[in-house]
């Protein structure tokens, strides 16, 4: 086998891998598990004793891939949300949901996830964790177990800026004297009185169990607490830092993975009869088709434009009896590989890792979510001018007719997604991960360099 990470590895090869003992774990949502998946792979590939622990709701999944399974025990399981907290749906407000969702999804779990990280370490003593960069168990593991943990940036770059506004508002920012100075006040702001309560939460649970909580946010002690930070995407497709992480590592597009086997590729005829194709989907997870495929059906239904609706399973039988017309085609689930190539816009609510397949297929995007997060990854889309940002979770049909037509008849749109698909392309991502699990392993310990045929 090739030195796969010969030009930055400094010694490290991908045989110093071999037997180490690695756990992945996540926040217990599709966002959070999907793209990890075939790094996992990888790491297995190259002879990693790989085992994961997350929500039972994963198990099938991580049968197919032959990756041992480590269920949540004392942890809750909240791969539900809204069956685990049914008051969050009368919350409104996109700051007070967001809050809600940041104390009792994510900040409180968190000596959860310790207690049984601490069971599995007992039988499974692994090397280093790999975890998505919400998962609140990094802090204990890194400095209660003394493990390295590297987190995986499978959202925006939460990490505060002196040259940006606030997280977790979907504020653009602005580099003038006058913006920076508003952006400094805003920052103050939100860290006191927008998310003050997370902030006390978290630094209190912390404080409880001897961690440093170094009196930062939420939105950055994960990122404090990594060994590194390998975020998903570009630099292209992030804000500019003159400030950022010394631990922080671009990776490129990091995708689920991908089986090999030859499967018959979905297709129909009309892929190549019409001159204007539209991908709509709004992903698994949201189940309310009223928020974008039914506005999308609306605005296109008996026009000169095909579009192809996936709707992970949701009412898909209702939908098609509600829009039986020929120019629509609505399935459960179609490989977006089999359709993006012939697309020339891709409608979505923003899941990151959605978006990211649509800029490597270069489509230019018309977006509409705000919540868990959304509002951040489509703010990016907007501002880099890759596609529109419609600003709700409930766009119009006549939104989103305009707002198709705007990003078809406009090339710029185009030919930005063009060129941030280019700086996606020079990245192989399970390779960097893989290159950068090892020097983390080296500098704890817990790997040797190779030289020659011998290991030190």
């Amino acid at each position: 086998m090739s030195n796969l990470f010969s030009e930055r590895g400094g010694g490290i090869t991908s045989a110093s891998l071999k037997g180490k003992k690695i756990l992945f774990a996540n926040f217990p949502a599709d966002g959070h598990f999907n793209p990890l998946t075939g790094l996992a792979v990888h790491l297995k590939w190259l002879g990693c004793d790989v085992r994961w622990y997350t929500s039972v709701k994963y198990a099938p999944k991580l049968e197919k891939l032959k990756i041992p399974h480590l269920p949540f025990n004392k942890a809750v399981d909240i791969a539900e949300l809204e069956k685990m907290f049914p008051e969050r749906d009368a919350i409104k407000s996109q700051v007070a949901k967001l809050k809600f969702d940041i104390i009792h999804a994510f900040v409180l779990r968190g000596p959860e996830y310790y207690a049984d990280l601490t069971e599995i370490h007992a039988s499974f003593p692994f090397d280093i964790m790999i975890a998505d960069g919400a998962f609140t168990g990094i802090p204990f593991v890194k400095d209660k177990m003394n493990i390295p943990v590297i987190s995986i940036g499978v959202f925006p770059l939460t990490e505060t800026s002196r040259d940006l506004p606030p997280m977790g508002l979907g504020m653009t920012p602005t580099y003038s004297f006058l913006g920076r100075i508003k952006q400094n006040i805003l920052r103050k702001v939100s860290d006191v009185l927008v998310f003050g309560e997370p902030n006390k939460v978290m630094r209190k649970m912390l404080s409880a169990y001897g961690i440093d909580h170094y009196n930062t946010n939420v939105f950055d002690l994960i990122v404090k607490k990594s060994s590194l930070l390998l975020q998903s995407g570009t630099p292209g497709f992030e804000y500019f830092r003159s400030d950022l992480g010394k631990n922080i590592r671009y990776i490129g597009s990091l995708l689920p993975y991908q089986s090999k086997k030859q499967i018959e590729p979905w297709t129909d005829a009309r892929l190549t009869t019409y001159q204007k194709i539209v991908v709509v989907t709004q992903g698994t997870v949201e189940k309310n088709v009223e928020k974008i495929l039914v506005p999308t059906l609306d605005a296109f239904k008996d026009t000169d434009v095909l579009v192809i609706a996936t709707t992970g399973g949701t009412a898909t039988e209702e939908l098609r009896e509600r829009f039986p017309q020929q120019n629509l085609i609505i399935e459960d689930f179609i490989p977006f590989g089999d359709i993006m190539p012939y697309a020339d816009v891709y409608i979505t609510n923003g899941g990151y890792g959605g978006v990211m397949l649509g800029i490597e297929n270069q489509l230019p995007l018309v977006v509409a979510g705000v919540h868990e997060g959304k509002n951040e990854i489509n703010a990016r889309i907007g501002y880099f001018e890759l596609g529109i940002n419609l600003k709700t979770e409930w766009p119009k049909p006549e939104q989103m007719k305009e707002s198709v037509e705007e990003v078809i008849n406009n090339r710029k749109y185009k030919e930005n997604v063009m060129r941030l698909a280019k700086e996606f392309s020079t990245y192989n991502p399970n390779e960097l991960c893989a290159q950068y699990v090892g020097e983390v392993l080296e500098k704890t310990g817990r790997v040797y360099v190779l030289e020659g045929e011998k290991v030190y």
